[in-house]
C-alpha cells in the first residue's frame, strides 16, 4: 500500500516535529494574541474591536448600538473566536475601573470593582469615546497598511495610527508562552509631556522621563509608595511598584476611631478584600477591629472599618497592609511586540518606537494629501484653461459627433490630460458663471500653496516632528485630566501616614520597670499644694513611675538610654492603654539589653528646631552634638548616641542653641552654669569633655537650659522644695565645682527632682514610689535663696519618697479661672479629683539614686515581654 506513496515520503524525527508545531504555535499566541504592538499598544482583539465600531459608524456623536452587534461584527469579519472572548475584551474597554482611558462608552450593567460580570451582550450598549476617535484619526488617510481578513473578503489594519502612546497610557497584560507582558498604566498629560520631551531632546535620560510621568496612574487611585521600583521599571522595563489604599481616619462616637478607605489598589476585587479582612478578624489576626462595613454607592468608595476604643490606628493599617490586598505589589514586566519580535523595553525605547511610528504616519498622510492636492490641482488647472477659452471649449464640443472625439479634440486643442478634458466635459453650465470662476481660481490658489506646504514638509524632518508635538498638545488638551493615584517618595518598608491620624495630645508614661503607655493629655486635673493625691496605677511591687511627659502623636520620640544609645519611634506607634492599664513593656517595641532603661525621652516634629543636643553623664561629663546628625532612619538595635566610661552612664539629653546657657545639678544640691558654646561640636559616637567636678558619693541629677526670667526647681525625696530665681545663678566656666543650689540634708533627703520652671505658666506633676501623684501651680510654691532648704511641697506616705518630677504648660479659661470638668492625671494611676487639664508640652523627668529596685521585667526573666 505504501508502493502508492513512492516518491512522497520522506522521514522526520517526531522531535524535531513537536519543535516546530509548538514553536508555530507560540508564535501566533505571541504574535496574534497575548501581546500588544509597542506602536498602538493593542492586542488584535483590542484593534479589530475598534475597528469594527469604527466600521459600523458607532461615533460618540451617535447613537448606541447593542454590543451584540459589534461581537457579530468583529467575529464574523476579523476574529473567528469564540463570542465570549471578543465580548469580554469589549467589556474591559468599556470598564472605567479597568480603564485609565476608556476606549468604549457603555451603557447598562458593564461589571464592578466588586467582581460582579457585566449583563448578557444583548442587554448592553456601546459606542466608541472621543479618545478612541484619535487611535483612528487619518485611518481612512493611507497611514497604514491594510491586510486580508482570515477568509480574505475583508481587509483589515496591521496597526493603528494611534494618536497619543496608547501602550503606556492604558498599559497592558498578557501571558503568551515562554513570556508575559504586565504594563501598568499612566497619565495621559504626563505620558505625552515626556514624548514631546523626547523629541525635543532625543538624550533625554531615564531621569528626565521620570520628571515628567511621575509614575503609574491607576484608574482606582490608590498611593504610590517609593519611586525605587519605578526607576528601575523606568531604566530597563522591569521593576517592582508598591501601591497602598488611600486612606483617613474619622472620630466617631464613644471617643473611638474608623479608617476610611476611598481608594483600592489596582486590580483588586473589593468584595474579596472584605471578606478576607473579616476572616482575620474572625481569626483573631486582627483583633483591635469592631465592625466592617461597605458604605460605597455611585458617589465613590467608602469601606468602613471601625476601630476598638483603645486601638493604634497606625498599629490597625499597618496589620491590613500586611496580611490583605490593601496593599500590593505591581511588577512591571515591560514587553511588547517590536516589528512582530517582543521585546523588553525600557520607557524611552517605548516612547522612541511611538514617536518612529508616528513619524510615518504623518509621512504617509502628507504624502497622500499631496497626492489628492496634485490630483485636484491638475483638474482644476484645466478648468482653467477651459474658462479662460470658454468660447472655443464650447464650439469644439458642438463641433463633436460624440463625448470621445469632444474629449479628444479638447485634448489636441488646448493640450489637456485625459482626465482634464474629461473634468471640462463634466463641466456643470452653473460653473460658468463669473462668481463660479472666481471660487474655481480661488481653490486652485489655495491648493498651490497647501502643495507647498506639504512639500516642504517631506522636505524637512523638524517639521514633520513639529506637527507630531503640535497633535499630541491637541490630544492633551482635549482629554487629559488630573494624576488619581498619589506618590510618595518614602522608601522605607512601613509606610509612615500621618495624615491618615488625628494630631493629639498625648501623655507617655515610663516606669521603673520599664512599663509604657500613652494617655490623652485631656484626662489630667490639677491639685492644691499639698495634697496627697490618689493612688490606684496597676504597678508591680517595688516599681515606679520614672518617666513622664506630654507630646502629639505627630511627633518624633528619640529615646535615649543610660547606655548612650538612641532608638527612635513616632507617637502614634506607642501603645494607647486604658487607665487602670499598667502599660506594655518597652522590651516590646525596643531591643533594650537586661540593664538597659531609658534615660531621656526627647519629642520632636523636625530635626531643625535647635542647633545641637547637649548631653551630661552622671559622673559629669557633658558633649555637645548636631541635632541633624540623628535625622537618619534608626536601625532595629539603635545608634549610638555617646560613647560612656565603663562606671557611667547618661542622665540627660537637651536641646540647645546658638547663645544658650544650661545648668548642671548634682544630688547633692551643687550646681554649674555655663554657657553651651564652651563645649565644642563633637560627632555622634564619641564621648565628651568635663562637665562639672564634685565630691565622691555625688552625682549630676539634671541639666537643663536656662533663662534668668524663669526659676529651678528642686525637690527632695522627703517631698521638700522650693523655687529660686536663675538669676541667682552666675555664669561659670565649664569643669568647675559650681555653687550651692540648695541645701540638703538628712530629714530632707538628697535632691530628686529638678526642672526649669516659668511660675505663670507652669504646673508641676510629681510622683512618688508607691505610685501618688500630684499636680500643683508652680506658683504656689515658695520662692527661695540658694541657700535655702525649702518648704513641703508633697505629704508622703511611710517608706514613701519622691521618685519622679515633670513640668507643664498651664492651661485657663479666658476668665483666668480653673474649670473642674476634666479628668485628672491621677486616673492615668487611678480615681478621680478635681482639678484642669493642659495642653502639651514636651516634660522630661529626671530619675533619682536609692530609690526602691525595681522589680523584674516578667516572671521569664529580663527582656521578656510583658502585656
Amino acid at each position: 500500500m505504501l508502493d502508492s506513496f513512492a516518491g512522497n515520503i520522506r522521514p522526520h524525527s517526531i522531535e524535531e516535529e513537536i519543535k516546530d508545531s509548538f514553536l508555530s504555535y507560540a508564535m501566533s499566541v505571541i504574535v496574534s494574541r497575548a501581546l500588544p504592538d509597542v506602536r498602538d499598544g493593542l492586542k488584535p482583539v483590542h484593534r479589530r474591536v475598534l475597528y469594527a465600531m469604527s466600521e459600523l459608524g458607532l461615533q460618540p456623536n451617535r447613537p448606541y448600538r447593542k454590543s451584540a452587534t459589534v461581537v457579530g461584527e468583529v467575529i464574523g469579519k476579523y476574529h473567528p473566536h469564540g463570542d465570549s472572548a471578543v465580548y469580554d475584551t469589549l467589556v474591559r474597554l468599556a470598564q472605567d475601573f479597568s480603564m485609565r482611558h476608556r476606549l468604549a462608552d457603555g451603557q447598562g450593567n458593564f461589571g464592578s470593582v466588586d467582581g460582579d460580570n457585566a449583563a448578557a451582550m444583548r442587554y448592553t450598549e456601546v459606542r466608541m469615546t472621543r479618545l478612541a476617535t484619535e487611535m483612528l484619526r487619518d485611518i481612512a488617510s493611507d497611514t497604514v497598511d491594510f491586510v486580508p481578513n482570515f477568509d480574505e473578503s475583508q481587509r483589515e489594519p496591521v496597526v493603528l495610527p494611534a494618536r497619543y502612546p496608547n501602550l503606556l497610557v492604558n498599559g497592558s497584560e498578557g501571558i503568551a508562552v515562554g513570556m508575559a507582558t504586565k504594563i501598568p498604566p499612566h497619565n495621559l498629560g504626563e505620558v505625552i509631556d515626556a514624548t514631546t520631551a523626547l523629541i525635543d531632546d532625543p538624550e533625554l535620560d531615564e531621569d528626565g522621563i521620570l520628571r515628567r510621568i511621575k509614575g503609574p496612574d491607576f484608574p482606582t487611585g490608590g498611593v504610590i509608595v517609593g519611586t525605587r521600583g519605578l526607576r528601575e521599571a523606568i531604566a530597563t522595563g522591569r521593576g517592582s511598584v508598591r501601591v497602598q489604599a488611600k486612606a483617613h481616619t474619622e472620630s466617631i462616637k464613644g471617643n473611638r476611631t474608623q479608617i476610611v478607605f476611598t481608594e483600592i489598589p489596582y486590580q483588586v476585587n473589593k468584595a474579596h478584600l472584605m471578606q478576607k479582612i473579616a476572616e482575620l478578624v474572625k481569626e483573631r489576626k486582627l483583633q483591635d477591629i469592631s465592625d466592617l462595613r461597605d458604605e460605597s454607592d455611585r458617589t465613590g468608595m467608602r469601606i468602613i472599618i471601625e476601630l476598638k476604643k483603645e486601638a493604634v490606628p497606625k498599629v490597625v493599617l499597618n496589620n491590613l497592609y500586611k496580611h490583605t490586598q490593601l496593599q500590593q505589589s505591581f511588577g512591571v514586566n515591560l514587553v511588547a511586540l517590536v516589528d512582530g519580535v517582543p521585546r523588553t523595553m525600557s520607557y524611552k525605547k517605548v516612547l522612541e518606537h511611538y514617536v518612529s511610528h508616528q513619524f510615518d504616519v504623518i509621512t504617509r498622510r502628507t504624502q497622500y494629501e499631496l497626492n489628492k492636492a496634485r490630483e485636484r490641482a491638475h483638474i482644476l488647472e484645466g478648468l482653467v484653461i477651459a474658462l479662460d477659452n470658454l468660447d472655443e471649449v464650447v464650439a469644439t464640443i458642438r463641433a463633436s459627433r460624440e463625448v470621445a472625439s469632444a474629449r479628444t479634440s479638447l485634448m489636441q486643442k488646448f493640450e489637456l490630460s485625459e482626465r482634464q478634458a474629461q473634468a471640462i466635459l463634466d463641466l456643470r453650465l452653473q460653473r460658468l458663471t463669473s462668481m463660479e470662476r472666481q471660487k474655481v481660481e480661488q481653490e486652485y490658489k489655495d491648493l498651490k500653496e497647501k502643495i507647498e506646504y506639504l512639500e516642504s514638509l517631506l522636505a524637512n524632518d523638524d517639521k514633520v516632528y513639529g506637527v507630531i508635538k503640535e497633535e499630541l498638545a491637541e490630544v492633551k488638551a482635549a482629554h487629559a485630566d488630573e494624576r488619581r493615584t498619589q506618590l510618595t517618595v518614602d522608601e522605607s518598608v512601613d509606610f509612615e501616614i500621618e495624615d491618615l491620624i488625628a494630631e493629639e495630645e498625648m501623655v507617655i508614661s515610663i516606669s521603673n520597670g520599664g512599663y509604657l503607655k500613652s494617655v490623652p493629655v485631656n484626662s489630667f486635673r490639677k491639685q492644691g499644694r499639698g495634697g496627697m493625691g490618689v493612688s490606684g496605677m496597676e504597678l508591680k511591687e517595688g516599681d515606679y513611675i520614672d518617666h513622664l511627659f506630654v507630646t502629639t502623636t505627630h511627633h518624633y520620640m528619640l529615646f535615649f538610654t543610660n547606655k548612650g544609645k538612641v532608638y527612635r519611634l513616632k507617637v502614634h506607634q506607642l501603645p494607647r492603654m486604658s487607665r487602670t492599664a499598667k502599660g506594655r513593656h518597652i522590651a516590646n517595641l525596643l531591643p533594650l539589653a537586661g540593664d538597659e532603661r531609658i534615660a531621656t525621652v526627647i519629642a520632636t516634629k523636625e530635626f531643625n528646631e535647635s542647633d545641637y543636643l547637649m548631653f551630661a553623664t552622671r559622673g559629669g561629663i557633658v558633649k555637645k552634638t548636631r541635632f541633624g546628625d540623628y535625622n537618619t532612619p534608626l536601625k532595629n538595635e539603635g545608634i549610638i548616641a555617646i560613647n560612656l566610661a565603663e562606671d557611667d552612664e547618661l542622665i540627660s539629653v537637651r536641646q540647645v542653641s546658638e547663645d544658650e546657657e544650661v545648668i548642671l545639678v548634682t544630688r547633692n544640691g551643687q550646681s554649674l552654669r555655663f554657657r553651651q558654646d564652651d563645649a565644642r561640636a563633637q560627632g555622634r559616637a564619641t564621648g565628651g569633655v568635663r562637665g562639672i567636678k564634685f565630691r565622691d558619693g555625688d552625682a549630676v541629677l539634671s541639666m537643663d537650659t536656662v533663662s534668668d526670667e524663669l526659676d529651678l526647681f528642686m525637690i527632695t525625696e522627703k517631698g521638700f522644695g522650693k523655687r529660686t530665681p536663675l538669676s541667682q545663678f552666675r555664669a561659670q566656666g565649664r569643669g568647675g565645682q559650681g555653687v550651692i543650689a540648695m541645701k540638703t540634708d538628712g530629714e530632707r533627703g538628697k535632691l530628686a527632682g529638678v526642672r526649669v520652671v516659668n511660675p505663670e505658666m507652669h504646673e508641676l506633676v510629681i510622683v512618688s514610689n508607691l505610685g501618688t501623684t500630684i499636680r500643683l501651680g508652680a506658683e504656689t510654691v515658695s520662692q527661695q535663696g540658694r541657700t535655702a532648704q525649702g518648704v513641703r511641697v508633697m505629704n508622703l506616705r511611710n517608706g514613701d519618697s519622691v521618685s519622679a518630677l515633670a513640668s507643664v504648660v498651664s492651661s485657663r479659661d479666658s476668665a483666668g479661672q480653673e474649670s473642674d470638668d476634666e479628668l485628672s492625671l491621677e486616673e492615668l494611676v487611678g480615681d478621680e479629683v478635681a482639678a484642669e487639664a493642659a495642653p502639651p508640652t514636651v516634660a522630661t523627668v529626671d530619675g533619682q539614686e536609692g530609690a526602691p529596685e525595681p522589680s523584674e521585667l516578667s516572671e521569664n526573666g529580663g527582656g521578656a515581654t510583658d502585656e
